[in-house]
């Protein structure tokens, strides 16, 4: 049996409280994750995430102090530490596809045709893009150096360049 949001037997997408976002849960195994299993019907997931998980609202609280707020739109290859996303059970892609798929996705946000956000949504690989890529709010040494160092080197409403991390290839947005 599938449930409605087509898992394999016995998962469930399940709300994390602490980050917000959604992961799977298995009752029968009591295991979680934030990547579909495997089995997992991604294009029928991706509609239902859509329908049932997606949030453009972003959060009201003041910034807290040696914070900043920011979104990103990650792509993950195969060699990347973790080479699965909610969108995807198994990357297969090579580092130079993506970063082909990467630079797209940058010159579609410079020229102004769509958000980072809303590329998020459908496109990253970081199961933050529920939330438009949001991360919420981040310190000094709560994420990846390559990462933080680019992050906290924009202004609110820059988007970096390309970050490459051992979690794949990042275009960053600061919110706050």
């Amino acid at each position: 049996m599938v449930s409605f949001s087509n898992l394999p037997l016995g998962w469930e997408v399940r709300h994390s409280n602490s980050k917000n976002l959604p992961y799977y849960f298995n009752a029968l195994e009591k295991v979680s994750r934030w990547e579909p299993p495997s089995g997992t019907d991604t294009e029928k997931l991706k509609k239902y995430m859509a329908t049932h998980h997606s949030s453009s609202q972003s959060t009201s609280a003041s910034r807290p102090e040696g914070k900043i707020r920011a979104a990103h739109l990650l792509v993950k290859h195969r060699d990347s530490r973790r080479p699965a996303s909610w969108r995807e059970s198994q990357i297969t892609r090579s580092k130079d596809e993506a970063m082909t798929i990467i630079k797209d996705h940058e010159q579609k946000i410079k020229s102004g045709a769509i958000s980072l956000g809303e590329l998020a949504m459908s496109e990253s690989d970081c199961s933050s893009a529920r939330k438009r890529g949001d991360l919420g709010y981040f310190g000094k040494g709560d994420m990846q150096r390559e990462f933080e160092d680019a992050a906290f080197a924009l202004q609110p409403g820059e988007m970096s360049g390309i970050v490459e991390t051992a979690s794949g290839l990042h275009l960053i947005e600061r919110l706050e």
